[in-house]
């Protein structure tokens, strides 16, 4: 990272600024300035999410958005209601009242002295979202966004589920919800009502796994924010921006393909970061890309942004399985379009002997299996955080418990861009039932290296809007993409595809243990194959990553994170462990002491569906000289044939006393799940 000094701008920072509501709530801004800006008035650029800006994400800040106000914009970064300093209480994700908020916000910043009515929107997975959900309200003067690692499909592609299945994330990520809410406004900022609206949100605290396990199925609380109900409704420039490590990468094809607008994407090798801060490297110079498209769509600068292709990815090269890397090799590729029409499909068919070209012919057979519970626990996160080894580990383990159909060696290298789809017929032994696929690449030594998956709910198959009962026995057929990729197999290596009937903890199992039959000879495997382009793809740069200078911040205590794999084989216990210990870090500029420290468990006994249990816990603290406040949670998932379970625990801390406690015993039905 090339960390910039001087900027062509000199600039100012107001630390607290409060933008008043209609509604009488008043929400916390920090706002970055040119200087200049006071006489001559200049775009805002808006970054709106709920992670605490006066610590939570106070040392990212600091390398973003002095950057775009050194290059001459006003950087807003605003707490949404219920977080940080803002007032009220935060109940939900992607609610309308967030984005009415978020309005009324551009309208505010449209009137101040220093801003010239033009306004931007980026951010980054939450910011993303509703940075193309506020799109899609049209407010006047919303010129351009950027949207990073987000989704225009709260339920086919979110933390919460996935192809219908509910994922293991949709836990985690409420119980980091959780912990952040229960969190204060800073004294130093807000006087002393700081208690008050600490109090305020203990007491309305909600369980948010509760609210997403209330819609198992794609309802109408899912369809309000999902911006591909109807992509017309976004009128201005988009910029998608995700990496293949990252949970959210399927919708930028799909933005591409469904949007009207002017727009460009780019995937790299990264997990859920800004790509100059990308991990897996390598990073890219991100912030002067950034500044290049709001040159161009809110100053109105002449400048080479649109000129390109529509769509720049990573060709990613094959590479040993484990579960962190800092770099992945490969190579940067374009497409003019989504879809490409220089992408053509290849299809395989399943046969008792692996994938076979579908010219070469295969009888139809019928193969069944039922995979132990414990598949899964090498998958890795569903969105990598790069926050410990959380990608996918060699998948011959997994595999062991899986049916797996080998392709024979590659003649030659072969380049996939796109969506490896399956096309299944299959029968159930049991009416419920999910589906876990996997594409591996079989290196000359035997190691599995997944490149794609997914997850289905069987249920689903006419739609995840109106699930149904499987009848046991009878033949289905059913269409499943794997994640979109870009993946070179060498020449030599062999790709495998691989199922399983229970992926966890990535995927909640289904309620009871089921045996799966697949017919061959009609199952078919269908690639997206891209012939390499040298002329093209040689010609593909982008800069090192730039960023303004980092906060300074000490370590006072270690850090620590780690995935641990445990079985024990007295009970047939198995169990995942993921640990995330940040220690206390002192930030200098707020005088500010934070403690981060979380623990998560997704535990099961044998192949006894009922024991299946996920447990989190976070500490959170906030220090200072005379003042000191910790919160503890809990939240344990549990589940029987019909129902699931919530069990969850708060306790605040104001110095050595609690201060606060509350406890929550919740059920809700299975829903086709």
């Amino acid at each position: 990272m090339n960390f910039v000094y001087e900027f062509p701008h000199e600039i100012t920072v107001d630390e607290h600024i409060e933008i008043p509501m209609k509604d009488g709530v008043k929400l916390s801004a920090r706002i970055w300035r040119p200087k200049s800006s006071n006489t001559n008035p200049v775009p805002a650029i808006l970054e709106y999410i709920p992670y605490r800006k006066r610590d939570g994400t106070r040392s990212r800040d600091a390398l973003n958005h002095p950057y775009f106000a050194g290059h001459g914009y006003i950087s807003v970064r605003v707490d949404i209601r219920g977080s940080g300093e803002s007032e009220g209480v935060l109940t939900d994700e992607y609610t309308k009242q967030e984005q009415d908020d978020a309005i009324e916000i551009i309208e505010w910043l449209q009137h101040q002295p220093w801003c010239n009515g033009k306004v931007g929107m980026f951010g980054i997975s939450w910011g993303g979202f509703n940075g193309l959900q506020v799109a899609a309200r049209q407010p006047p003067g919303l010129d351009a966004i950027i949207a990073v690692c987000a989704t225009d499909d709260r339920y086919l592609d979110d933390v919460h589920y996935m192809g219908g299945c509910l994922l293991g994330d949709n836990l985690s990520w409420a119980s980091t919800m959780f912990a952040f809410n229960s969190l204060p406004p800073d004294p130093h900022i807000v006087g002393d009502k700081w208690r008050k609206m600490w109090f305020e949100r203990l007491e309305n605290s909600s369980i948010w796994v509760y609210n997403w396990l209330r819609h198992q199925r794609r309802d109408n609380y899912w369809k309000q924010g999902s911006v591909c109900e109807d992509y017309s409704k976004i009128t201005c420039p988009v910029m998608a921006v995700s990496g293949w490590a990252d949970g959210y990468s399927n919708a930028v094809f799909r933005l591409m393909s469904g949007l009207s607008v002017p727009r460009i994407a780019l995937i790299g090798p990264w997990s859920h970061k800004y790509p100059h801060l990308g991990v897996p490297g390598p990073a890219i110079g991100f912030l002067q890309y950034a500044v290049q498209w709001w040159d161009y769509w809110l100053k109105g600068k002449q400048n080479s942004i649109m000129n390109g292709p529509m769509l720049y990815a990573w060709m990613q090269d094959s590479i040993p399985p484990y579960t962190s890397y800092e770099h992945r090799p490969g190579r940067w590729v374009s497409e003019e379009r989504w879809p490409s029409p220089k992408i053509y499909e290849k299809t395989y068919t399943l046969s008792d002997n692996g994938l076979l070209p579908e010219k070469h012919p295969a009888a139809e057979g019928a193969l069944s299996f039922e995979s132990l519970l414990s598949v899964g626990l090498f998958a890795g996160k569903w969105c990598s955080y790069s926050a410990g080894p959380d990608l996918p580990y060699d998948q011959r383990e997994e595999d062991g418990s899986a049916l797996t159909f080998d392709s024979g060696p590659l003649r030659s290298n072969m380049e996939i861009f796109g969506s490896p789809v399956v096309e299944l017929e299959f029968a159930s032994s049991r009416p419920v039932a999910m589906i876990a696929i996997r594409l591996s690449d079989i290196s000359l030594d035997g190691k599995a290296t997944r490149v794609t998956y997914s997850v289905f709910n069987l249920n689903h198959l006419n739609g995840h809007e109106h699930p149904v009962m499987l009848k046991p026995g009878k033949r289905y057929r059913v269409r499943i993409p794997l994640n979109e990729v870009a993946q070179v197999f060498p020449k030599g290596h062999r790709f495998r595809l691989s199922f399983s009937n229970s992926y966890w903890p990535l995927a909640w199992p289904p309620p009871e243990p089921v045996t799966l039959t697949i017919f061959t000879g009609a199952s078919k495997l269908i690639m997206p194959i891209r012939k390499p382009r040298p002329d093209e793809d040689q010609l593909i740069t982008f800069p090192e990553p730039e960023s303004a200078v980092p906060l300074r911040e000490e370590q006072l205590t270690s850090a620590y994170s780690n995935w641990r794999v445990v079985r024990d084989l007295a009970t047939e216990e198995t169990a995942l462990e993921v640990i995330h210990d940040q220690g206390i870090k002192h930030i200098d500029e707020v005088d500010l002491k934070i403690k981060t420290k979380s623990w998560e468990r997704y535990s099961a006994f044998g192949n006894d569906y009922d024991s299946v249990r996920g447990e989190t816990y976070w500490e959170r603290g906030l220090y200072r000289e005379n003042w000191s406040v910790m919160t503890q949670t809990q939240t344990l998932l549990t589940s029987n044939k019909g129902n699931f379970f919530i069990h969850a625990d708060l306790d605040a801390y104001e110095g050595e006393r609690r201060v606060f406690c509350r406890s929550w015993e919740l059920e809700m039905p299975r829903d086709h799940i």
